[in-house]
């Protein structure tokens, strides 16, 4: 069995070794890609708002009713 970074309980740990079987992986396996996909959608979900720029605000400012 793997130490993970958090435990699981058994019904998790069952449930999470169904999942792998169905994948056809490792319950090792399943479990470190499954931390790998979690801290991918962190890092993308961590992503600052990018400002819109000159134009798109003229044409925002323009759309407005006065």
């Amino acid at each position: 069995m793997t130490t993970t970074a958090k435990t699981l309980s058994k019904g998790q740990l069952a449930y999470e070794q169904e999942r792998a079987r169905k994948a056809g992986k490792s319950i090792d396996e399943w479990l470190r890609l499954k931390a790998q996909d979690e801290a991918t959608a962190a890092k993308l979900a961590a992503k600052p708002v990018k400002k819109p720029g000159l134009f798109s605000r003229l044409i925002d400012k323009a759309h407005k009713p006065i």
